[in-house]
């Protein structure tokens, strides 16, 4: 420390802070760790509360004695406390028969994080407490997670995260082919982005699905694909004809959130999109979800109305495979559709490709965006994709469905487009050309 007084009394001042960080990291690890095992008698736990504040006022003031003596000084000293710890909880669980190590190792990290505050990362040593404090807290909502996961799904997951991680870094960032239209690195980023927004939709899928019923899965579906829930919700109001009108609740919320995953999308691509299709989409969303309040208050019999939306899981590599190739052919049908017919090429495929997939029409406008087109033509044809996919999804309820479907959920979604047609509108008169 400095020999001046001023400087010595704010370093004091500093340290003193650093050292509190420290103790609160442990009380409030200890505090989760005291509560788990609250109903265990006094001196039968390994560490509570007030063992956890001392561990972490240990780790800083062992980091402290490292400045001045050595660093290695505090290499020893967290082995030996690690050997005390283990050495503790060997013999407690003779005792107790409970092998887990789950405290051993909060103990271990409540000292690094004592250690980390006191060398001045204080930030650090705060969040690494509150996440260790989370991780221990919902150690039942993880392992419920777990029991609900399938091998097959998990296998998925992790083929698909070992070929992005392996792949993606190793991929040209650069154009080939027609026009330099497609750019391995980008396009398989965006499968990737695209895929594991419809995986939050499977998982919400089959967590909401069997307890919380038909507009909850809606909702949920319509991240993975709200035309199989239009599809699947239409056979089940013709089996069940009493609880039409909320299955038709159902495919509208499911087309309202499609809409709301289209703007998310473009907001990660091209963020200059959203202040324009913020009037089609926008109207087109508020639109189909107060239909679906309104169908939801005239609900018929909502114990009629339980159902799983099945899907596949959207992690599975050989449908991310397909799904890029049918980007990448997106990708340069929109180029040369640009090409040989300029604006009305855009609209063109845009009503086309809308009508079988969304996401792959969304995803290469808006990569063309402010660059090969201008903002206005990416942001029109977007727009024309998604209410050309709502348009089938009308046609979906009265083919699958019945009459029934078509009266409710058909005119809930014709309402939709309706409104997206007057959002787009809005959109042409308040306009600003931005060249391409």
């Amino acid at each position: 420390m400095s020999g001046r007084p001023g400087m010595r009394c704010m370093d004091e001042i500093d340290l003193f802070k650093r050292l509190g960080v420290a103790l609160a990291a442990g009380m409030l690890i200890g505090l989760e760790r005291g509560w788990h095992e609250r109903a265990v008698r006094e001196g039968g736990r390994v560490a509570g509360i007030r063992t956890f504040a001392i561990v972490g006022l240990l780790g800083g003031l062992w980091a402290l004695l490292g400045e001045l003596v050595g660093e290695i000084a505090l290499g020893f000293a967290f082995l030996a406390f690690a050997i005390v710890m283990i050495a503790a909880r060997i013999r407690a669980a003779a005792k107790i028969d409970d092998y887990g190590v789950t405290t051993v190792v909060a103990a271990l990290v409540t000292f690094a994080l004592g250690a980390i505050a006191v060398r001045g990362q204080l930030s650090i040593a705060a969040a690494g407490a509150v996440v260790t404090a989370l991780l221990l807290g919902i150690k039942p909502v993880l392992h419920g997670l777990i029991e609900r996961i399938e091998r097959d799904e998990l296998t998925a997951v992790i083929k698909l995260l070992l070929m992005t991680i392996v792949l993606l870094p190793v991929l040209p960032d650069r154009g080939f082919g027609p026009w330099q239209a497609l750019n391995p690195y980008e396009l398989w980023w965006m499968v990737v982005l695209i895929a594991t927004m419809h995986f939050v939709g499977y998982v919400a899928v089959k967590v909401v699905g069997e307890r919380r019923g038909i507009p909850l899965a809606g909702l949920a579906g319509g991240l993975v694909a709200s035309t199989a829930v239009a599809i699947s919700f239409s056979r089940l109001g013709q089996k069940a004809p009493q609880a039409s009108r909320l299955l038709a609740a159902g495919i509208v919320l499911a087309s309202a959130t499609m809409f709301v995953r289209v703007i998310v999308v473009v907001g990660v691509i091209e963020s200059r999109l959203l202040s324009v299709l913020a009037w089609p989409l926008g109207a087109a969303a508020l639109t189909a979800l107060a239909a679906a309040a309104i169908l939801w208050r005239q609900k018929a019999n909502p114990a009629a109305a339980r159902h799983d939306v099945i899907a596949r899981n959207p992690f599975e590599f050989g449908m991310a495979l397909k799904f890029g190739l049918l980007l990448a052919f997106v990708m340069i049908a929109a180029r040369a559709l640009k090409e040989w017919l300029g604006d009305t090429g855009i609209y063109l495929l845009s009503l086309v490709s809308g009508v079988a997939d969304v996401d792959a029409v969304t995803l290469s406008l808006a990569k063309l965006a402010g660059t090969e087109l201008a903002l206005t033509t990416a942001a029109i044809g977007i727009a024309l994709a998604a209410l050309a996919n709502t348009l089938i999804k009308t046609a979906i309820t009265a083919v699958a469905g019945g009459m029934a479907m078509a009266r409710t959920a058909g005119m809930a979604l014709a309402a939709s487009v309706i409104g997206g047609a007057a959002g787009t509108g809005v959109m042409f008169l308040l306009r600003t050309p931005v060249a391409g």
